[in-house]
């Protein structure tokens, strides 16, 4: 029997701080050339106008080396532990929350953790949101999501009735990107998680917001042609970027599905601002 692969709680440490600090300054190539490729379809004058300022902040934070947002979000990350992995020098999760701290601390990003009821601020963005997933493998995947509150709070999860079916997945979603307004920061891209349990379908459209933007989804023709057409439902809605009114309100929408209880449909939307900050890496 081989040995297990060793893998020191420094090294997960140093790379969930270099995550983060990256995440929140340099946005990613995908959503760039999205919303570039929204700039040459926009109708609206302010809503191009408001793309075109989108981008310049995007270069200026990576050239500068500045945050993209002032909200440099609550930490969220996914692992997945390779079964053949064996953790030293310490506790992954001791770990982990120590890379956030680091994290915040020397990129001087914004603290904005805190006790929900007296709203005492933690101090140093811990603790973090944390989902692992033991994998095959010596190897573990470390993905870093600062997630925004300002389209956090735009989000929800409704229990469906089965007989409501696709076309109440579709009404709700779009239901909420048009409560949703202006207040997310348009364009927006759209997570949704249906089926699982009313947690799981929360957890669903997180992950969903994790795929290169439009990249369709590739095991289920159903769920790709669904989000082609709540994406065309939703540019209509008019919203445009930042609110200013035109015909690109969102990116994308990604959807992700799992089977479900015969007397449930949960969904959840999870929706996401135009800074949608993500970084992995293996180890």
């Amino acid at each position: 029997m081989s040995k297990p692969r060793e893998i020191s709680c420094d090294l997960i440490s140093k790379t969930v701080k270099d995550l983060f600090v990256e995440a929140n300054l340099c946005l990613g190539a995908d959503v760039i050339a999205s919303v570039e490729e929204a700039l040459h379809s926009e109708d609206s004058p302010l809503g191009q106008e408001a793309l075109a300022i989108i981008l310049d902040n995007a270069r200026i934070a990576r050239e500068e080396r500045m945050p993209l947002c002032q909200d440099t979000g609550l930490a969220v990350l996914f692992l997945e532990v390779g079964q053949d992995v064996h953790i030293v020098g310490g506790s992954l999760y001791d770990a982990l929350q120590e890379g956030v701290r680091a994290a915040y601390r020397d990129g001087f990003l914004r603290k904005s953790v805190c006790d929900p009821l007296s709203r005492k601020n933690t101090g140093d963005n811990t603790p973090a949101v944390i989902y692992t997933e033991i994998v095959e493998g010596d190897r573990i995947r470390i993905v870093a999501m600062p997630k925004g509150g300002g389209s956090e709070n735009m989000s929800g999860t409704v229990m469906l009735m089965p007989s409501q079916g696709v076309e109440g997945i579709r009404e709700y979603v779009i239901a909420k990107v048009a409560d949703a307004g202006p207040n997310p920061c348009p364009p927006v891209i759209v997570g949704v998680g249906i089926g699982g349990s009313i947690e799981q379908s929360g957890l669903l459209a997180k992950k969903a917001l994790m795929r290169s933007v439009g990249a369709p989804n590739g095991r289920d023709d159903r769920l790709s042609q669904l989000e082609r057409e709540i994406l065309e439902e939703v540019n209509r809605l008019g919203i445009g970027p930042q609110g200013y009114g035109g015909n690109t309100t969102a990116l994308a929408v990604h959807i992700e599905m799992m089977p479900c209880h015969i007397a449930s449909l949960p969904v959840t939307v999870n929706i996401q601002c135009h800074v949608a900050r993500h970084r992995e890496k293996v180890l």
